[in-house]
């Protein structure tokens, strides 16, 4: 696979480059590209001298500024992994997986190996490919530690079809998540814009700078007076979403390392009554207890409406067992 990327190139020219072609100081300096494409970037005006355009056979005296904005294609290595994969349904177009805790979705540089991406190109053979080469067949994404179904685009027409309908909001994506403390409501609705955390870039936040809408529809099935058992429906797709407005609710989800669940001093409040468990549930599982349970989306090709679910995996089932048992 390969990958654009943009460079910059400014420098002041020596003087020992007095009379030297441009084209020919551009290649000797080191931009990674031919003396044709050089050339190319002369003429098409991206190569500027002292902030003018010229020639590619223009003279340099030395002393000059050259600056120029240009494109090189890098080899990124994304190799197909022999890593065994929870396929739920394959055809010629789409491909849907159960992904489990721990995975990530895709390479990102300096990280190309052991993603689910890796996994699927060796089962698959080939994905869709996109704007991004190491996001092939990409449709959306889970955290590295939320578990459950995802759809890939195996074609260029499931691709296209699959991202239209992410955008207009009809793909179906419900998850089941514990979250601290027990929820107010036995159901509503938290609309609250999720942009980048100010100070951790590493992090989203809701805020309302530099952020986009947010919707998060919740069901709660349990209580246990330490969590609650509940179902979400994500009507948009921001990164950490969930994690997010459960964190600004004030029941962040158990477990969560990044957002509050794991995090004993900020816990205190919401589980005042039940303190004692708190190591317990937090020693049952070692991850966000988040799980993407039911997908849908119209088939891009035949136009059927296809519906997935994944059952809840074992570390929370075990955490959901130990809650009852509390509760009886």
């Amino acid at each position: 696979m390969t990958d654009m990327r943009q460079r910059d190139f400014d420098r002041v020219v020596g003087k020992d480059k007095w009379k030297i072609r441009l084209d020919k100081y551009l290649v000797e300096a080191g931009l990674g590209v031919s003396r044709t494409e050089v050339q190319r970037l002369v003429e098409s005006g991206q190569v500027l001298v002292d902030g003018r355009r010229v020639k590619s056979h223009h003279l340099l005296k030395g002393g000059e500024r050259v600056t120029c904005t240009y494109e090189t294609r890098e080899k990124l290595d994304v190799e197909p992994e022999d890593i065994p994969l929870n396929v739920v349904f394959e055809d010629s177009d789409v491909i849907v997986v159960d992904k489990p805790a721990g995975m990530v979705v895709h390479p990102v540089r300096g990280n190309l190996h052991k993603t689910l991406v890796n996994a699927l190109l060796f089962h698959c053979k080939s994905l869709s490919d996109g704007e991004d080469p190491l996001r092939p067949g990409v449709i959306h994404r889970l955290d590295k530690d939320t578990t459950g179904l995802l759809v890939f685009a195996k074609s260029s027409l499931a691709k296209a079809n699959l991202g239209r309908q992410m955008e207009k909001r009809t793909v179906t994506r419900k998850y089941l998540a514990v979250c601290w403390g027990d929820m107010p409501q036995k159901s509503g609705t938290i609309d609250a814009p999720v942009g980048r955390h100010t100070f951790d870039r590493t992090r989203m936040a809701v805020t309302p700078l530099s952020s986009r809408n947010a919707v998060t529809r919740y069901t709660v099935s349990e209580r246990f007076g330490i969590a609650s058992y509940m179902e979400l429906k994500l009507f948009t797709g921001r990164t950490h979403q969930i994690r997010v407005h459960l964190q600004h609710f004030g029941h962040p989800v158990v477990g969560d390392p990044t957002y509050g669940g794991r995090k004993k001093s900020a816990l205190v409040d919401i589980v005042k009554d039940h303190l004692t468990r708190m190591n317990d549930l937090l020693e049952i599982i070692d991850r966000q207890a988040l799980h993407a349970a039911v997908l849908g989306f119209e088939h891009p090709r035949t136009g059927a409406e296809l519906e997935f679910t994944s059952p809840l995996p074992q570390d929370m089932t075990d955490l959901l067992d130990f809650l009852r048992r509390l509760r009886n």
